[in-house]
């Protein structure tokens, strides 16, 4: 998951750094990260994992860091097994 997630935020994060430099829990807004880029992400992240981010998870937080992306979309994913 983490690896898809990189390869995403490569392609559609748009981040002046590369994101091979960035630990997992680094603020990817202070990396260059843009509220546009991160919609562009998510829309990514629905298409390669099949999932719908729920209102309630379209935060900033959601998306502050890799590990924080890895934690909504493990949720997400563990939410659907459960309904």
């Amino acid at each position: 998951m983490n690896e898809t997630i990189r390869t995403l935020l490569t392609k559609l994060g748009g981040l002046p750094v590369s994101v091979d430099t960035l630990a997992n829990d680094a603020d990817l807004y202070a990396a260059g990260l843009s509220s546009f880029a991160s919609v562009q992400l998510m829309l990514g992240l629905e298409e390669a994992f099949d999932i719908e981010f729920p209102d309630h998870l379209l935060n900033r937080k959601s998306f502050a860091s890799i590990a924080a992306i890895e934690g909504t979309v493990t949720s997400i994913l563990e939410d659907r097994k459960v309904a």
